[in-house]
């Protein structure tokens, strides 16, 4: 894809590196300070005239093509109609780096630098010509700033006893890295049926004996609910339960994209189609339709679900960006990745146990059991510690 011009985003006032601020909002030079909102970047670099390929040739089109077979009959499938690879003279200002460990493929402004892989730490990236892929419709905006996601990361990490020495010792938290996770967002609607099983009890004292009477009811409720834009990650490489122990991100303020956001930050591009999302897009839809038809449910003791008749209408797919903060590393030959909620702060990952601080733990717990005094426990601990990894 060729652009007439290039955009590359230098500042007005001197010609220096431009970069998005998460925490004003705007856009920042690197040199002199001066800060522009993302309107008045986009105003100034507005291209005079479009560059528009009639034959569509360069063009990567990788839209997803939907099964025919997987939805029931009476149900549409996912409208994916304005999903678009055009990024018109945005393209002129792209990178695309490969990842040849784990094959993530990541996309940057030209000025971003990408030293090595978020996902598996691999130092060689290796840089390709743009190819294009789709051009998201939304964005999150970085929230917080880099060394706001290392602080919140060293406190993840404090007070943690069984936390190998080392480990902490050799975690370059400086290698954090902002990554745009990519996601689609399903518009939908939600129809049917849920059974419940409720209970009522009551209980009667008569002298030393009580008597416990329990009513069972069959309840049933019916209704309709609209859903926009449920968030489903749409990246390989980003392990589903760790975006979705990432969450709540606020979807009110998703922005209309623009490069503008990507100075300083990578943006994965998206490998789990819509088609392979939609069955997580369903249950999202089918789990809050029934936790909705449950909270009208009340006045019993006990509520359980025993049975559901649920349609899903499916609606408009739109492909997002989500903020995370990203943190590879090893230790005996493990391999750990943290992330942290680009927009909150929020941090999520696995730590390991050392066994040998372990052993001291259930030590010091066994002598305090049997009468050592606490303060000599303490210290023993504190000293001990530092000599075992």
């Amino acid at each position: 894809m060729e652009a007439k011009s290039i955009n590359n985003y230098k500042c007005p006032a001197c010609g220096g590196g431009l970069n998005f601020n998460p925490a004003s909002g705007k856009i920042v030079c690197e040199y002199c300070d001066s800060s522009y909102t993302v309107e008045q970047i986009e105003e100034i670099y507005k291209p005079a005239q479009t560059n528009v390929d009639p034959e569509g040739e360069g063009n990567s089109d990788d839209a997803p093509e939907l099964s025919e077979d997987q939805y029931a009959p009476d149900e549409t499938h996912w409208n994916t109609d304005e999903l678009n690879s055009n990024w018109g003279e945005d393209s002129g200002n792209m990178r695309e780096y490969n990842c040849p460990s784990c094959g993530a493929n990541l996309i940057c402004e030209a000025t971003t630098a990408a030293t090595s892989c978020p996902y598996c730490g691999n130092p060689t990236i290796i840089e390709t010509q743009f190819a294009g892929s789709l051009r998201p419709d939304y964005c999150i905006p970085f929230k917080i700033k880099k060394e706001d996601a290392i602080n919140n990361l060293k406190n993840f990490y404090k007070k943690k006893f069984l936390l190998p020495k080392t480990f902490s010792d050799q975690n370059h938290l400086e290698e954090i890295k902002g990554v745009y996770v990519p996601f689609w967002l399903f518009d939908g609607t939600s129809e049917g049926t849920v059974n419940f099983r409720t209970s009522s009890s009551t209980t009667v004292r008569h002298g030393n004996k009580e008597t416990t009477t329990t009513r069972y009811f069959d309840c049933v409720r019916s209704g309709k609910i609209d859903f926009t834009k449920i968030p489903v990650d749409a990246s390989e490489k980003m392990p589903d339960d760790m975006m979705d122990s990432l969450e709540p991100f606020d979807y009110n303020e998703l922005k209309e994209f623009s490069t503008a956001y990507l100075p300083g930050y990578l943006a994965d591009k998206y490998d789990v189609t819509v088609d392979q999302c939609s069955k997580r897009a369903h249950n999202r839809c089918s789990k809050t339709f029934v936790d909705s038809m449950e909270e009208t449910v009340t006045g019993y003791d006990t509520c359980k679900v025993t049975g559901t008749n649920i349609s899903i209408k499916n609606g408009k797919v739109h492909y997002a960006l989500i903020p995370v903060y990203l943190l590879y590393t090893k230790w005996n030959d493990q391999k750990f990745l943290f992330a942290v909620n680009g927009q909150t702060g929020k941090v999520v990952g696995n730590l390991p146990i050392s066994k040998g601080r372990s052993f001291i733990f259930f030590l010091i717990n066994f002598l305090l059991g049997i009468g050592i005094g606490a303060a000599v426990a303490a210290i023993a601990m504190l000293i001990i510690k530092w000599f075992v990894d």
